[in-house]
Parts: C-alpha cells; structure tokens; sequence
C-alpha cells in the first residue's frame, strides 16, 4: 500500500502534461479561514519554512503539493557508488547533493534545494496571475518536494475563507473563494482536512461549514485544531479533542503552531515540533500520543493510502471507459492525409456509396425519428401525391351552365339533335389539365429530398468528409448542381405526360365501358326524337314556357353572352338538357378516372428514371469528373483548423491515458488488501 501515494502523484502527472483533468484523483484538501494556521500546518507537515507568509490574504492561487519521501542522502551516495539497490529512475535527483529539494511544474528541468527560493518562485508565480495586490486566481501551482523526512502525501492548500475586500479584490471576494473551494472539496474522490483555531468557537468554523455541504455524513473530513496554546487561561479543548462538541467521523487532531515571535526568531520546526509535544504532554497529556504534527502526518498518510484504496477500482474502470472512447474520437478524426489522390477518391466513392444506400434503405445510419432518403420518396408517391390525385374531384370546377355552353357551341347555327363528341372532348381535356400541377410538385417534393440527403450523408454517414470544409462544400455544389440541371427535363417529361393524354382522347379505350352504355341512351333518345315530333313540340312549347326569357330562347331586343358565366342564368333545366348533362357528365368522370390512374402510374416512373435513378448512376462519376483534378487535390484536401488541432490533442490525451492504464497496471490487487 506504501506505493499507491506515489502512484497517484504519477497519474496527476500524465495528466497535468497533456493539460487536463478530466479524472478526480485522490487528494487531501485543507481548507480553512484566512490565518487559521493552515501554512503552519503544512510546513509543519514538510518540516521547512517554504509557504508566503504576511498579514492578510496570504495564499491567492491553489497550491498542490506533492510529498515524496526519499532516502538519506547518505543511502543515495552509496547507491550511487553500486553499494546499493537500484535508485528510483522516476525520482529526478539534485546535481549537487541535497538532502531536501523541490520541484515546479512550470520552471520545466529546474530544481530548487534551497527553500527561500522556493517561497520566491509561489510569490512570483502568484503575482504573474493573481496581480501583486491581494487578487486570487483558481489556476493551481504544482510543487513537489523530495525529502526524507516526509512521508509520502499529496496536498492541496487553497486561499483562506475571506470576508472582506482588501486591495483589488473584487467585492465578491467571499463568494469566489468559497466557490475556488467547493470546486475542490466537491470531488468525491479527495478528503477535506478542515482547520479551525482553538481560539475560536468550533460552531462558527466556516471550514466545517464547507466540508458539510459537500461531505454531510463527515466520511471524508478530518478536523485539524490549531493554536491550542493560544486559549484563554483556564480553558482547554479536550471536550473538543475528544469530538464531544461537534463530532468529526474521521478524527480530529489538535496542533500547536509557531508563534510570530518563532517565525521572527527563525525557530527551527524541530525545536517547534518538540515543544509542541512538551505542550501536549503537559495539557493534554490522555491525547498526547494522538495530537500533534507528527500523529498528524501518519495519519493523513494512512486515511490517503486507505482512500485510494477504495477509489482504486472505480479510477481503473474510469481511464479504461475514457480510453475507449477517445481511441473512437481519434478513429474519427482519421489520419493525416499523405496521398491526396486516392484519400479524394476514398471519400468521393464513400459518399456516393451512401448516398446511394440512404436511397435504397440499406444505410449503415438508419434514422429512427422520421422518415429520410427512398422511404420518404416512396411516402411522396403513394401517400402524398396519390392522395392528393384522389382527392381531385372529376367534375370539380364544372356546372351544367359548363356543360349546356360547351354542347351548344359545338354545334354552331345548327339546333343538336344528339350529344355532340366534340363538347365531351373540350371539357374532359379542361379537367385533366387539373392533373399537371400536382404531378410538377411531386417532382418539385422528390428534388428537395435528394437535397436532404446530401446533408445526411455529410452529417451520419461520411464523418471523414467533415475534416475537409472545402471539399465538402465542393461535393454539396456538384451534387445540388447535377439535381439542379436533372429538375427542368423530369419537369418537362411529366408535362409531357399530361400532355400525351390530351393529344388524343382514346374513346376506344378498353376501359372506357361506360361509353358504351351511354352511346345506347343516345341512340335510343335519337329514335324517341325522330318518331315523336309531337312530343318533342309539347316538350319546346314546355321550354318556352317554362323560361320565356331564359338561357335557350332569347327574347327580341336582349343578347345573351354564352361565354359570360359570371352572372350564370339562373333556371330549372329542362328533361333533355338535365338528360345531356347527366351523358356528358358520366363520360367525363369515367374518362378522368382512366386517365387519373395512368397519371398516378406513370408520374413516379417518370421521376425514378429521369431524376432518382440517373443521379445514383451518374453521381460517382460526376463527382469524380469535377472534383479530381491534379490542380484542386491541395485545396480540397486542407483540414480545417479545428480538426487538425482536436487530432492533436486527442492524440495527447490518449497518450496520457494509456500511460494511465499502464500505471494502473503496475499496482496488483493483492496489494490493496
């Protein structure tokens, strides 16, 4: 279990040099009011003076602290000479010997042994980003110190919980400290180390405030009083020692810290830390073996190392999903491009492949929230242009004022003794034209699907076209354009299908059986007319006076206009026009009828051939015929800034995460238990 610390501070590492934190590491974090004795604390931990010290807000930006426990300098000359085991290769070693030193993730290769120029380089670093007057920052410092004298530890220490403005702090100082803290301690994966001066009411600690919110069944808090020595006379913390004020499940731990007057006189953290024993043997001497900077250190030590432990497995299932899934990120990015040539063609014949399978449903990406590609043609021809021929009413538009007009004026000067062929034809030729403009738009329904496709097969199905703007758009130009000069000849060909029909109107067609029928009604009302001349006067002499002034008969000195049907005359018909109008009407609607299914047969022939099936047969190659050219490989093929840079840096993370998984590797799991 000793290597786990270790092995954690390797994991921050990898990840800290790929430039993201997308793991919550194990980690100890202290947080505590503004001098509440969190730096003594800390140095106390390392036993050197290396953190800021002042009056105010001292520590502006997070510091992560790494503590590595070493050999003696002694042991490491030996090693060193071969008198020993292998010296540790992960451990970057002084030129000159030093027991003690420490390291900072941004001065890269450079390595401080002596302390002063440690507390240097933090004030230095945090004016570079907080400012030099009291501002904070939330971007972290990493330090690591090498040691003999400390015990394997990675902590956090982070600005101390403020209440009021100094400086240029903003006046929501309080407010981004706290949320600096909660970002931290909101980690399930790190443990709270609260500290609170024992010269203050422990119900007050904002520390413990803090780490309830995030922590409120106390499994991850340990609480640090400091100061004992600053109590009133005649007042003790053993009630607190001892949890009875305010319980804390993972301990709490009373420390003495340096006094100002130490800190002036230099007093060494040796001296420090056997006073402090003398003190706690003196006034607590029941929890002298348990308080403490040393109990403090081994104790922070075995709460980490337990810690991880059980967040061990969890960690390892966590890099191993993020593994995989940034190994499909990069696959999706694909590969930078060497041969401009054949990638072009790849992806040319990509496209065309789907756009072709999104036509014919056997598309690898299969939409499931509506339709697309042939299903949606197939909707267009027999839902909705099929329905809209069927609602077409074959004699909408047309009354018997219509129909009377059109027999009369087929008939010229001459009164008609029968129904003449020629007012049938002129009106069913009227209606049939009806039939034309749903048919354009269903060429019109079925052009704006294959458009919609085209975005498809950019967005689902042909990821690696993505990477390249320009060829994207090029393939999107070619492919609208071959659409584009495709939609007048489809257009053209379904007119001319209407127009095949009112060519000529086949009354001989073998479906137009009721023409028949109504040729024997003429025939049998023309023998009536020609044997009964005296009913046929009484049936005139009924007309005239059934409409003296009416639509067959107009009186002397008022014209009539036949053609002016907007103010129709208004009158009951007699038995033989109600009798020619009821023919014409039947032949009408039985001719449409005929027609309306040829119509609705041959409209989406039509398009298949002249629009669908001529583009899945000619895209490839027009794509191919436009696009590859010696001269527009180097411009169609440039990714776009986005791609090349997302391909780096998922590439580095990856990177990051194998060596992750491959640190993970290392520990056994016999070693956790």
């Amino acid at each position: 279990m000793e290597t786990l610390i270790p092995t954690i501070n390797r994991l921050q590492e990898v990840f800290l040099t790929v430039g993201a934190e997308i793991i919550q590491l194990p980690q100890i974090v202290v947080v505590g009011s503004q001098s509440s004795g969190k730096s003594s604390v800390l140095e106390s931990l390392v036993g050197r003076d290396f953190l800021p010290r002042g009056s105010g807000i001292v520590t502006r930006r997070p510091l992560v602290l790494q503590l590595v426990n070493v050999a003696p300098l002694q042991q490491r000359l030996k090693i060193e000479n071969g008198n020993g085991v292998k010296q540790n290769a992960q451990i970057s070693f002084p030129d000159e010997k030093a027991e003690e030193w420490g390291t900072f993730l941004h001065c890269k290769n450079q390595i401080f042994t002596d302390f002063q120029e440690i507390r240097q380089e933090i004030v230095k670093e945090t004016d570079r980003s907080s400012g030099d007057n009291k501002g904070i920052s939330p971007e972290p410092i990493y330090l690591k110190i090498f040691s003999p004298k400390v015990l394997n530890l990675t902590l956090v220490d982070l600005p101390g919980i403020t209440k009021v403005p100094v400086g240029d702090q903003p006046e929501d100082i309080e407010a981004q400290v706290q949320e600096m803290i909660l970002s931290f301690i909101s980690n399930p994966n790190s443990l709270i180390l609260a500290v609170s001066p024992a010269n203050s009411d422990l119900a007050t600690s904002d520390a413990l405030k803090l780490a309830r919110e995030v922590d409120p069944d106390g499994r991850r808090t340990l609480l640090v009083v400091s100061k004992l020595d600053l109590m009133d006379a005649g007042t003790d913390a053993l009630e607190v020692l001892l949890g009875r004020v305010i319980p804390v499940r993972l301990g709490i731990i009373g420390v003495v810290n340096r006094s100002q007057h130490d800190i002036n006189t230099q007093k060494s953290l040796e001296d420090t830390t056997r006073d402090e024993q003398a003190f706690l043997q003196r006034h607590y001497p029941s929890l002298a073996s348990r308080a403490g900077s040393r109990y403090l250190a081994k104790t922070l030590s075995r709460l980490l190392m337990h810690h991880i432990r059980d967040c061990l497995p969890d960690l390892k299932t966590r890099v191993t999903v993020l593994n995989a899934q940034y190994q499909a990120r990069l696959n999706g990015y694909g590969q930078p491009v060497e041969d401009h040539s054949a990638t072009l063609l790849q992806i040319v014949t990509k496209f065309a492949s789907d756009y072709c399978s999104t036509i014919e449903g056997t598309a690898r990406f299969i939409q499931t929230s509506e339709l697309c590609g042939g299903a949606r043609i197939c909707y267009i021809f027999h839902e909705t242009f099929g329905r809209t021929l069927q609602c077409i009413d074959p004699l909408g538009g047309l009354t018997e004022l219509d129909i009377l007009t059109a027999i009369r004026n087929a008939t010229g000067p001459r009164p008609a003794l029968f129904v003449p062929e020629v007012s049938f034809e002129l009106l069913v030729k009227r209606q049939m034209k009806r039939l034309e403009e749903p048919s354009l738009r269903c060429v019109e329904l079925v052009h704006e699907e294959l458009q919609r496709i085209i975005q498809h097969c950019s967005s689902f199905s042909t990821q690696e076209l993505l990477r390249f703007p320009k060829l994207h758009d090029s393939i999107v130009e070619v492919v609208t354009g071959l659409l584009r000069k495709r939609l007048p000849i489809t257009n053209e060909m379904v007119h001319n299908l209407v127009a095949i029909e009112l060519a000529y109107i086949n009354t001989k067609h073998p479906d137009f059986a009721d023409a028949a029928q109504v040729s024997a009604s003429v025939n049998s009302q023309q023998a009536e007319a020609l044997d009964g001349g005296k009913r046929w006067k009484n049936e005139k002499f009924a007309e005239e006076k059934a409409s003296p002034v009416g639509f067959g008969s107009p009186s002397k000195g008022q014209a009539i206009n036949l053609l002016d049907t907007a103010l129709p005359v208004s009158r009951k018909l007699s038995a033989r026009e109600q009798r020619d109008c009821e023919v014409i009407q039947r032949l009408i609607k039985c001719y449409f009828l005929i027609v309306r299914k040829s119509i609705q047969d041959s409209v989406p022939k039509t398009v298949m051939h002249f629009l669908v099936n001529f583009v899945k047969e000619h895209l490839q190659s027009e794509l191919v015929g436009q696009l590859y050219k010696q001269a527009l490989l180097q411009e169609l093929l440039i990714e776009s800034q986005d791609t090349a840079q997302q391909r780096t840096e998922v590439a580095q993370m990856l990177e990051g995460l194998k060596k992750a998984n491959n640190i993970i590797s290392e520990i056994r799991e016999t070693h956790l238990w």
